[in-house]
């Protein structure tokens, strides 16, 4: 077995390799980023601005693609999948409210139509209906197209996902 000696020495050796780890770090960030190091305040990133012959044209602008050509090609099966994400505050059986209020028939459903739910002011008070524009807004950005919705969701940021999601709730009850 070890001795005391020997313990000491492997103990050391381990601290010794930390320490040189922890200057080789350092000498690291020296040699890269200057003496100044992180968290002075002041940006120290390196570069060039490299002027390019006609960087001064307008950047070609993106093709919107009409929402509702996507619908058309919209995968109800995927839409299934997306709608996990929705889970945990809705329901898709008649009535069965959690969280949110249940999405069975939400399709051309009166925005803020679920009897017995508390919505926030801004849903209850809308004289809209969830048709297919309205829901692709809401589900792009909630808070964005409804200030003040108690819905805490960030939104589905890709198109074809909101496509998707609503194609498959267009079966849902419709």
């Amino acid at each position: 077995m070890f001795d005391t000696m020997t313990n000491t020495k492997i103990l050391g050796a381990g601290c010794g390799a930390l320490l040189l780890f922890l200057l080789g770090g350092w000498g690291a960030e020296l040699i890269y980023h200057g003496a100044g190091g992180h968290g002075d305040g002041e940006d120290h990133a390196q570069g060039y601005v490299i002027e390019v012959a006609g960087s001064d044209e307008p950047e070609e602008e993106e093709v919107e693609v009409d929402f509702m050509e996507m619908m058309a090609s919209a995968e109800m099966s995927s839409g299934e999948k997306i709608f996990n994400k929705c889970k945990a505050c809705h329901k898709l059986e008649d009535g069965a409210n959690g969280t949110g209020p249940h999405l069975y028939a939400v399709v051309d459903r009166a925005i803020g139509g679920v009897d017995g739910f508390g919505y926030s002011d801004v849903l209850a008070s809308s004289d809209e209906a969830w048709t297919i524009e309205n829901l692709q807004a809401f589900l792009e950005d909630p808070k964005g197209w409804a200030p003040g919705t108690k819905m805490s969701f960030s939104g589905l940021k890709k198109a074809d996902e909101r496509a998707d999601l609503i194609a498959y709730l267009q079966t849902i009850g419709g």
